[in-house]
């Protein structure tokens, strides 16, 4: 019997040094880690941040400039044919928890010629397609997760291809027209000194009468299509 209860002691105190030495190692363990460094988007400067979208690829990246690193990758839909996504270069100027179809976050785009922004999806099945009217969709947990990453005045570029404004090609653009490449023959008119008005991608009637007069002045036939020759007079072309 004697025995039988020097092994039941010698058990129990083998539990109790097991059992220290378990809080012990714990102790030690939790305290060499840095649980203010421990989450990787933690370590980030949120003013060394970019977005990075290619509307072909239907990919959004988030970018660390300095490093020129890519940090994470998000596939998104984009826009129509009819109604592209806007190419550019743009900052974030809205930051909102919304809903309803447009998911559960909001991030509004300073783009001049209309409202778009990066948005979650009631739909995620339409992610990776060209389904939106032009504003960039993605699966409502990304969004949450680029909505925590991000501040206001953030850069987001916005490419098509290799051919900026015009990733979606030479289109004839006529009155009431919108878009970067509406934008583009904006500057190059205001190069020429020719357009006066608002850099804000919107074919109005002071762009109208400015290309007119460019027109006139380069003894080009008078319209107010512009089509590929004017491009070319314009010195638009697309390079690789």
């Amino acid at each position: 019997m004697k025995k039988h209860n020097i092994i039941l002691i010698l058990f129990i105190l083998m539990l109790i040094v097991i059992v220290i030495g378990n809080y012990i190692h714990l102790f030690f363990t939790q305290k060499s880690i840095d649980y203010e460094n421990k989450d990787t988007y933690l370590k980030i400067d949120e003013d060394s941040m970019s977005i990075l979208i290619e509307v072909d690829r239907k990919l959004l990246h988030i970018v660390n400039t300095r490093s020129n690193e890519i940090i994470k990758s998000y596939v998104v839909a984009t826009g129509k044919i009819d109604t592209p996504t806007p190419l550019g270069t743009f900052k974030i100027i809205e930051k909102a928890k919304w809903g309803e179809g447009f998911g559960s976050r909001w991030l509004g785009l300073n783009v001049p010629w209309g409202r778009y922004g990066i948005h979650g999806t009631n739909k995620p099945d339409s992610v990776g397609f060209n389904i939106s009217q032009g504003c960039i969709r993605m699966r409502n947990k990304d969004i949450e997760e680029v909505y925590d990453m991000v501040k206001y005045n953030t850069l987001v570029s916005i490419i098509n291809g290799e051919y900026g404004p015009f990733g979606y090609g030479f289109r004839k653009l006529t009155p009431g027209d919108r878009g970067a490449d509406v934008l583009e023959v904006q500057k190059r008119l205001k190069l020429e000194g020719y357009y006066h008005g608002a850099l804000d991608g919107i074919y109005g009637e002071g762009m109208k009468k400015s290309l007119i007069q460019y027109l006139k002045d380069n003894n080009i036939p008078i319209t107010d299509v512009i089509d590929f020759n004017i491009y070319k007079k314009l010195n638009i072309v697309l390079m690789e």
